[in-house]
C-alpha cells in the first residue's frame, strides 16, 4: 500500500522523460515558444482587464503559472495562463469581494485543484459529454464577446450585473461622441486581424493590429482609454492575508473556480494530445500542475490560471515537442516586464476588446455546432441548454445542468431499450407447455425500468411456470433486484412457479444480498441451463408437487 502510493506521487512529479527528445527539436521548440509568447501577450493583457482583475495581473499569471505549469503539469505541450473562461467566473467574483480578496481566492482554488489531482479525481473529465463541452465553449465564447462591449464602446462596464444585461445597458445609454472613436479602433484592429491572418498563417495578426491600433491613436493623440501604468518588474512573492471568516466566505467562490479550472485544463490538455504526436497526457498530473500554477500566480499577485485552448493548439502547430517552449513562452512575456512595459502602456482597451472578440468569433466551429444539432434531439437540447445557461447564470451550473440532463436522457435511452420479451419453448411442443412463460430479460433492469418490466412480467395469465432468462440482462442494480424478489413473491402467492435462469455471478450476488432470492420456492429453482430450466417447468407442469 505504502510503494503504491510512493510510486502514485512519484508519477505526479516532473522526471527527465518530460523532455526526451529535446536533442533533436529545441530549434522548434524555442521557436514556438517565441510564437506562442507574442500571441499570449494581447491576450494576457486583455483577459486580466476583462476579469476585473487588471492588465499587470494577466501578464504576472502568464508568466509565472506559463513556467509553473509547464514543468509540473501533465501535458508536455499545453500552454497556460489568463484565459476568456476564467476571466468570466473572476469578474463577478472582483465585484463582489473586491480586488483585494483574488489572492487568497485564486491560492485556495490552486490547492482544490492540485487535491483533486492528487486524489486522481483527473480522469473525471472523460465523464463530460460532447454536446455539453461544445455547448459550454459556445456560451463562453458568447460571454467573453459580451463583456467586451463597454469598452468597445468606451465606456466602464457596470458593476453587479451579468454580461448580457451590462452589454445592453452599455448598448442602450451610449454617449456616441466618446463610442465613435473606440468602435473605429475595434473595427480596425478585427479587419486587420482578420484580413492579415488570410494574407499569411505565420504573421501574428492580433499583435500587428495592436500596435498598428496604438501607433495610431498616439499620432492623432486620440482621448480613447489606455491600459496604463504596468509593473516594470515581479514583485515578490506574498502570503495573502487569511483569517476564518474570509476562507469561508471565499470558499464557494474557490469551488467554482477550481472546477472551471479543472474542466477546462483537461479538456485543452485532452485536445493538444488528440493534435500533437507527442504521446498522451496524464491528467492527475496535469491537475497537479494547474493547481501549484494558479498557487504560484496568487503568491505574485496574478489571477487563476488554466490551460488554454487557443493558446496550446497555437504551440503545437508551431512545431512544439517538448515543455521547453511553453517556458520559453513565459521567458518571452517576462522579457516585455522588464523591457517594454512603457509601449505596452500605451495600448487601447478597445483594440484588445477587439482582439478578444475576434477571439470569441474563433472559438465557435459552426460545423462542429450543425453536426450537435442534427445528432439528435437530445444532444441537440443539451447543447442549446447548456450554451444559454453558460450565458445567462453561470458556468459552472451550465456544466452541471448539462451533464445532469445528458445522465437522464442517457438514462432513458437505456430503459426504453430495456424489454420483456416471451419465447418459444425449445425443442418440439409438449402437451402443457401452453401453461409455461419463458421471458427473456434483455438491456437493463435498474431503478428507470425496474417498474415497466416488472409489470411486463406479471402480466401473463394462465399460466403455472415462469422462466426469467437473465442471461441477456446487461445491467441490474438494486431496485431491479428488489423489484425481481418482489415479482417472484407475488407470482409464487399466486401459485406460480417461478425459475430463474443464467443469472451472472455479479448479479447473484445482489440478488442475494437484497434477499431477492428467498421469495423462491426452492434453491434448485436457480438454473443455469436453459434445457435444464425448461426440463423442470415441464416436470412441474406435469406434477405440479416437482
Amino acid at each position: 500500500m505504502i510503494a503504491a502510493t510512493a510510486h502514485r506521487l512519484v508519477r505526479l512529479l516532473p522526471h527527465r522523460s518530460d523532455y526526451a527528445g529535446l536533442r533533436t527539436s529545441w530549434r522548434r521548440d524555442v521557436l514556438a515558444g517565441v510564437t506562442v509568447g507574442v500571441v499570449a501577450l494581447p491576450l494576457a493583457l486583455a483577459f486580466g482587464i476583462s476579469s476585473g482583475v487588471g492588465a499587470a495581473a494577466g501578464l504576472v499569471t502568464a508568466v509565472v503559472a506559463g513556467v509553473v505549469a509547464a514543468v509540473f503539469g501533465g501535458s508536455r505541450v499545453q500552454v497556460s495562463g489568463p484565459t476568456g473562461a476564467m476571466a468570466v467566473v473572476l469578474a463577478p467574483v472582483v465585484g463582489h469581494y473586491g480586488l483585494s480578496s483574488i489572492a487568497l481566492v485564486t491560492l485556495l482554488a490552486g490547492v482544490l485543484v492540485m487535491a483533486a489531482g492528487a486524489s486522481g479525481l483527473g480522469r473525471a473529465v472523460t465523464f463530460i459529454p460532447w454536446p455539453v463541452i461544445e455547448g459550454f465553449t459556445l456560451g463562453i465564447a458568447t460571454v467573453i464577446f459580451l463583456q467586451q462591449i463597454p469598452a468597445a464602446f468606451g465606456e466602464p462596464t457596470p458593476s453587479e450585473t451579468s454580461p448580457l444585461a451590462a452589454a445592453w445597458r452599455v448598448f442602450q445609454h451610449a454617449h456616441w461622441s466618446t463610442a465613435a472613436p473606440a468602435l473605429l479602433i475595434v473595427a480596425l484592429v478585427a479587419a486587420l486581424m482578420i484580413g492579415l491572418s488570410r494574407l499569411h498563417h505565420a504573421i501574428p495578426e492580433s499583435l500587428a493590429a495592436i500596435v498598428a491600433a496604438t501607433l495610431l491613436v498616439t499620432v492623432m493623440n486620440s482621448s480613447v482609454a489606455r491600459i496604463g501604468q504596468l509593473p516594470s518588474h515581479l514583485a515578490a512573492p506574498v502570503l495573502p492575508h487569511a483569517d476564518l471568516g474570509a476562507l469561508r466566505s471565499l470558499l464557494g467562490a474557490a469551488v467554482a473556480i477550481a472546477a472551471l479550472a479543472a474542466i477546462e485544463s483537461l479538456l485543452s490538455a485532452r485536445v493538444a494530445a488528440s493534435m500533437s504526436p507527442t504521446g498522451p497526457y496524464d491528467p492527475d498530473r496535469e491537475l497537479v500542475g494547474q493547481g501549484l500554477a494558479s498557487i504560484a500566480s496568487g503568491l505574485f499577485g496574478g489571477m487563476p490560471a488554466t490551460g488554454a485552448i487557443a493558446r496550446t493548439a497555437v504551440n503545437v502547430r508551431s512545431g512544439a515537442r517538448t515543455r521547453l517552449s511553453a517556458i520559453v513562452h513565459s521567458i518571452v512575456l517576462l522579457a516585455v516586464v522588464y523591457l517594454a512595459t512603457g509601449p505596452v502602456a500605451a495600448i487601447p482597451l478597445a483594440a484588445l476588446a477587439a482582439v478578444l472578440m475576434v477571439t470569441s468569433f474563433r472559438m465557435i466551429s459552426m460545423r462542429t455546432a450543425r453536426n450537435v444539432l442534427r445528432s439528435s434531439w437530445a444532444d441537440a437540447s443539451i447543447f442549446v441548454g447548456t450554451a444559454f445557461v453558460t450565458v445567462c447564470f453561470d458556468l459552472i451550473e451550465a456544466v452541471e445542468i448539462g451533464i445532469l440532463a445528458a445522465a437522464v436522457f442517457a438514462l432513458r435511452a437505456v430503459a426504453q431499450r430495456s424489454a420483456v420479451t416471451r419465447e418459444e419453448l425449445p425443442g418440439p411442443q409438449q402437451p402443457g407447455d401452453e401453461r409455461i412463460a419463458l421471458l427473456r430479460l434483455d438491456g437493463a433492469m435498474f431503478f428507470g425500468a425496474a417498474d415497466r418490466l416488472s409489470s411486463a412480467i406479471t402480466d401473463y395469465p394462465q399460466v403455472s411456470v415462469v422462466i426469467i432468462r437473465m442471461s441477456s440482462l446487461g445491467m441490474l442494480d438494486a431496485t431491479g433486484a428488489h423489484s425481481l424478489g418482489r415479482i417472484t413473491a407475488e407470482l409464487e402467492s399466486r401459485g406460480i412457479t417461478v425459475l430463474i435462469k443464467g443469472v451472472r455471478p455479479e448479479h447473484l450476488a445482489l440478488l442475494t444480498n437484497v434477499g431477492a432470492t428467498e421469495a423462491l420456492r426452492h434453491g434448485n429453482h436457480l438454473i443455469d441451463s436453459l434445457d435444464e430450466a425448461v426440463a423442470h417447468a415441464r416436470a412441474h407442469v406435469a406434477s405440479p408437487r416437482t
